[in-house]
């Protein structure tokens, strides 16, 4: 192994401090602080401040108007996409537990979203989302069922208009997805939806190292 010279050697020690400053860099408010909350008492994990922020960032980038999200949890994830859309964009959100998108629906307004500015879709997300428009979405976020996570991304390349994202939260998978271990069926999953977005001649990905790990690619115009 070769040696490290001093700037490599500082930024090998200082990693994990400066991801974790990275995760925490966009500071979230009351609303967000409280859907993080409901999360908690419910057991649910949900995406960190920094995979928020990155996806803040990407729907602005997109001058998203109309976004799907698979898994709706108690908030978290929707209001930063709510806050990168357009002021006049929908987010449409899919859960299987409507008592989440309860709360949720108490997040986004508490978050100063009026009610139009979401659609709730209860469900399970491999029956609701060929019920959706082809090429009506700028981005899609999926947050669901890891081991349908190569169904969401044909779903996904469906309902994407050219040119629009798609985003994949918990790739990383606390760490299995690159433990040689032997892994559960769903870390194998996110291994097949790694290897296949990357080698897809339709899209241009990038895998970003917040939260879990946030898969990210564009559908190719």
């Amino acid at each position: 192994m070769r040696q490290l010279r001093g700037q490599e050697r500082a930024i090998t020690g200082n990693r994990q401090t400066s991801w974790a400053f990275a995760d925490a860099y966009v500071a979230e408010d009351a609303a967000l602080r409280w859907a993080r909350e409901r999360a908690r008492e419910a057991g649910m994990r949900s995406v960190s401040s920094g995979t928020g922020a990155a996806l803040r960032l990407l729907a602005a980038a997109a001058d998203a108007k109309a976004v799907a999200e698979i898994g709706t949890g108690t908030g978290v994830s929707g209001i930063h996409l709510l806050h990168g859309m357009r002021p006049d964009g929908v987010l449409t959100t899919v859960d299987s537990e409507p008592e989440m998108q309860q709360l949720a629906r108490q997040a986004f307004r508490a978050a100063g979203f009026t009610g139009n500015r979401a659609r709730f879709i209860p469900g399970r997300a491999l029956d609701v989302l060929p019920r959706l428009a082809d090429g009506g979405y700028d981005l899609v976020f999926c947050d669901g069922d890891r081991s349908e996570c190569l169904d969401y991304l044909g779903e996904s390349l469906r309902l994407l208009r050219p040119g629009g994202l798609v985003c994949f939260e918990g790739v990383f998978a606390n760490g299995r997805t690159v433990d040689s271990a032997v892994q559960p069926a769903e870390v194998l999953r996110l291994r097949e939806l790694l290897r296949t977005v990357r080698e897809s001649t339709v899209l241009q990905s990038s895998l970003l190292p917040v939260g879990d790990g946030l898969l990210c690619a564009v559908k190719r115009r």
